[in-house]
């Protein structure tokens, strides 16, 4: 059994489990399926917003995709649920990403 199915037998246990669709989006993404992966990363924004960590990479998935409208609006999701939730880490690492997505890099 591989990664993705041990995954979706977890899921089948509990359809609900946040951390198991977030690392089915994970592993679709390890093996190169973008769609899947972006079909579990809008699905936990949706279902679980405030679960912090979706939007971070769901930003990155859209970028990679050439949705940088997409991907900035997802950061700034993101940055409000950081704030809201007093999680600074995240909080800066998603300001750091909407700064690269709207052009104002670092290099």
């Amino acid at each position: 059994m591989d990664r993705i199915e041990q995954l979706e037998a977890f899921l089948a246990e509990d359809p609900d489990d946040t951390f198991t669709r977030f690392a089915l989006a994970q592993e679709h993404l390890k093996q190169d399926a973008p769609e899947r992966a972006l079909a579990y990363f809008e699905d936990l924004v949706a279902t679980d917003p405030g679960y912090v960590g979706t939007y971070y990479h769901l930003g990155k998935l859209y970028e990679r995709m050439g949705r940088t409208e997409d991907a900035i609006a997802t950061y700034e999701q993101g940055i409000e649920h950081a704030r809201a939730q007093k999680q600074t880490k995240d909080l800066s690492e998603l300001q750091d990403a909407l700064l690269q997505a709207q052009g104002v890099g670092f290099d």
